[in-house]
């Protein structure tokens, strides 16, 4: 149990350590690419559709969470490490019960793991390895040698743990993805309380509008 804890406390910490680092990257590059306003005056429109792009964002994050948090539960009940734990026994034990725990693995795998392997393959595809990447390998590591233990390799599997690693890491991107939409609109909503133009102090004492884009420095308003 010593050994297997000690791996735990890897994999999860591992992936903690970078969560920050590489993460606000990632999310600000999403938050600027939905944001991106297109020359020709359409400003209104554009960010309509980047705010509509990172909402589904956010709804997809959220549904992957919930889904896997309910995979969880059996996960968990199902893995021998809780069942000792939890003074179960053998009462969970049944015939197929190892082969139901890979399924539910595997599906919290492939369906939560995903955005994180996409990302992943693009971190790689741009040189940029980061925070997807770490995540994506500890998961695949996870999950990759307990499955080969499922299929006889001496060892012990890793199944709740998997889960329990997918689950906080979709929970905090879902809640950073949230809070950074949130205080994007906040800043949208006091850039249009600006006025559209300015009053400028000519040298001559005359008093004329410019739109406030095009002020410069020293300009008089």
């Amino acid at each position: 149990m010593d050994d297997h804890e000690h791996t735990h406390h890897d994999l999860t910490s591992d992936a903690h350590a970078m969560h920050q680092e590489g993460h606000d990257h990632n999310m600000h590059e999403d938050m600027a690419h939905a944001e991106h306003v297109m020359p020709g005056g359409h400003t209104e429109h554009n960010e309509h559709q980047g705010h509509d792009h990172h909402a589904h964002m956010i709804r997809d994050f959220q549904n992957r969470f919930l889904v896997c948090l309910v995979l969880t539960v059996p996960v968990l009940l199902l893995s021998e490490p809780v069942q000792m734990l939890l003074h179960l026994g053998t009462k969970l034990q049944f015939a197929g019960s190892t082969w139901l725990l890979f399924a539910l693995s595997a599906f919290i795998y492939v369906y939560g793991g995903t955005p994180f392997l996409t990302g992943m393959f693009e971190e790689l595809k741009a040189r940029t390895p980061g925070m997807m990447t770490l995540i994506a390998m500890a998961i695949t590591v996870a999950f990759v040698y307990s499955a080969t233990v499922s299929l006889g390799l001496q060892g012990m599997v890793f199944y709740w743990e998997l889960a329990t690693l997918i689950d906080i890491m979709l929970l905090g991107h879902w809640l950073e993805m949230k809070s950074v939409m949130g205080a994007s609109r906040a800043l949208e909503s006091l850039a249009r309380l600006m006025p559209s133009d300015a009053h400028v102090i000519m040298p001559d004492g005359t008093v004329m509008d410019h739109p406030v884009a095009h002020l410069a420095a020293g300009d008089r308003v």
